[in-house]
């Protein structure tokens, strides 16, 4: 099994949206993530609570982490989420950078657009690793099954 780390600084917005709909969408006997800050922030940021729960995709027990060498132990790819030279490194680990915007204090609206953005790399990921599996079940927000 793959194990993939989505880290960002405060392991309050973008990391937390791309692990959550990366164990949504990908075969759980293929690969799984987790996610992690370098200075992990008090809570899930509520906007983006809200904007996930409007997909079906609750982050409401989910805890900002450290992400320390235990946490990091077995995973093949750390993927940052844009914050520059604040953006953590773990050597040995395969690493890409998606350029994403902090959904921190930002509209709904602009969330909305931000989630969107890390569904589409989650699934442009999966299906390039060959871990996707089956959409049932994850809703979007009319209702819609998740693509």
């Amino acid at each position: 099994m793959k194990k993939v780390i989505f880290a960002c600084v405060h392991n309050a917005g973008r990391s937390q949206m791309a692990a959550a709909f990366f164990n949504a969408l990908a075969d759980p006997a293929r690969a799984r993530a987790v996610s992690a800050g370098t200075q992990p922030g008090t809570h899930v940021h509520p906007e983006v609570q809200a904007v996930m729960a409007e997909v079906g995709v609750d982050l409401s027990g989910a805890r900002p982490q450290h992400l320390m060498d235990e946490l990091a132990q077995g995973a093949q790819w750390l993927i940052t989420m844009g914050c520059g030279e604040a953006c953590p490194f773990v050597p040995g680990l395969k690493r890409m950078d998606w350029p994403l915007e902090d959904p921190k204090g930002q509209p709904l609206e602009r969330v909305r657009e931000i989630r969107e953005e890390v569904r589409t790399r989650v699934a442009e990921l999966l299906s390039q690793e060959g871990w996707a599996r089956s959409l049932d079940g994850l809703q979007g927000p009319a209702g819609d099954a998740v693509s």
